[in-house]
């Protein structure tokens, strides 16, 4: 019963963060903005994940686990009623700063509290609870927005008023989870994030993975919009990070590196199916590319990653080593996905996702080769 609670207190974190992705393209057309603008408000929500990872993933030493995820819970809840009352584009990025943080501090805890609840020995179960749960819930708000947007357009949809109501509830579930890690008011504040012998090529993978989940949310919209179909983005957002649980159980029995491989095959011929069908509008193209992307990067990639990474670093690293998973999912969420928007006004559409792929897919066969060519049995044996 308690790991179900913290799962959906996870779902409802991450469901806050993409709850307004159908309504990027809208709210930038409001403001006279471009592409550019829409995904400098979509990287905000990096600007706050990167000091809380980088410097203050000892806070659960402190404070305990529990409260990190209240306070992410009230962040969420917090931003989500700022863009109801102010709508537009300036307070989404402010909204998605404050969404970062939350974020981040569950990231950074979730793992190793799950671990707690579960009190197995088997690091799989937990990991997979994580993933599940936050895959889910980054593509539910965006799917959500886009049934009520389809039905009635506007900058203040029902969906925002509903996840007030069902984040609340989930914050009343967590208010009461146990938390038996012992609290050390002494311990330093700065613990950086830790990197261990092989999981940066986990790390490599993820941050792939991640600016292609980044460009769907923030760049496609703009892209169906020049067919009439942004208020269908949210279906793709949803896609790509949520279907992604699907795959999960045939993630589970391959070994970490394996996953992860896979997962980089399929990444960029994914990639090139949602390219292509957003710029020729065919929804069918786009859905079918971000249900085979979201296989890798909230299926093979995230879940062989992290488990690899939880094994390496042990019990006693997973805080650090987790958070430094998450830095490099996020630094692929932000800057790849920015440098893409300002192309797109530059160069244009076509050339702007060109160029992405191609980086995309330079980057996926190196780190298969990294991941091929490690050494070392504990990482060979590794398994999720």
């Amino acid at each position: 019963m308690n790991i179900l609670r913290l799962a959906f207190a996870l779902c409802m974190i991450t469901t806050a963060v993409n709850l307004q992705a159908p309504l990027y393209a809208a709210l930038a057309a409001v403001g006279g903005l471009g592409v550019g603008a829409s995904t400098l408000a979509f990287a905000s929500y990096v600007v706050g994940v990167l000091p809380v990872l980088l410097v203050l993933s000892g806070l659960s030493d402190r404070l305990g686990r529990r409260p990190l995820i209240l306070a992410a819970l009230s962040l969420a809840l917090g931003a989500t009623a700022l863009t109801l009352l102010f709508p537009g584009l300036v307070t989404l990025g402010i909204a998605r700063f404050l969404m970062g943080i939350g974020t981040a501090l569950a990231s950074a805890v979730a793992p190793a509290y799950m671990l707690e609840l579960y009190r197995g020995q088997d690091a799989r179960v937990p990991a997979t609870w994580v993933t599940a749960s936050t895959s889910l819930g980054f593509g539910l708000g965006a799917a959500v927005t886009s049934l009520f947007v389809l039905q009635s357009p506007s900058l203040t949809p029902p969906s925002l008023w509903l996840y007030l109501g069902v984040g609340g509830m989930a914050l009343a579930l967590v208010a009461t989870l146990r938390d038996a890690a012992p609290r050390q008011p002494a311990s330093s504040m700065l613990r950086l994030p830790a990197y261990h012998p092989g999981t940066i090529p986990f790390g490599l993978a993820i941050l792939l993975a991640w600016a292609t989940v980044g460009v769907v949310i923030a760049i496609l919209p703009s892209v169906l919009a020049t067919h009439g179909l942004s208020a269908w983005s949210g279906f793709a957002t949803f896609g790509i990070c949520s279907c992604g649980v699907l795959f999960q159980p045939w993630a589970r029995r391959l070994s970490s590196r394996t996953a992860v491989q896979l997962g980089l095959v399929i990444l960029p011929l994914a990639y090139a199916m949602i390219a292509w069908g957003a710029l020729q509008g065919s929804l069918v193209a786009v859905m079918l590319g971000t249900v085979a992307a979201s296989s890798a990067c909230y299926g093979f990639v995230y879940l062989g990653g992290l488990s690899g990474v939880m094994a390496l670093a042990g019990l006693e690293e997973n805080v650090r080593a987790s958070a430094g998973f998450f830095l490099m999912a996020y630094l692929g969420f932000s800057l790849p996905v920015v440098i893409t928007g300002v192309l797109v006004d530059v160069v244009g559409q076509e050339l702007a996702l060109a160029c992405f792929g191609i980086a995309l897919t330079i980057g996926s066969v190196g780190v298969g080769v990294c991941l091929q060519y490690r050494r070392g049995k504990l990482e060979e044996d590794i398994t999720i």
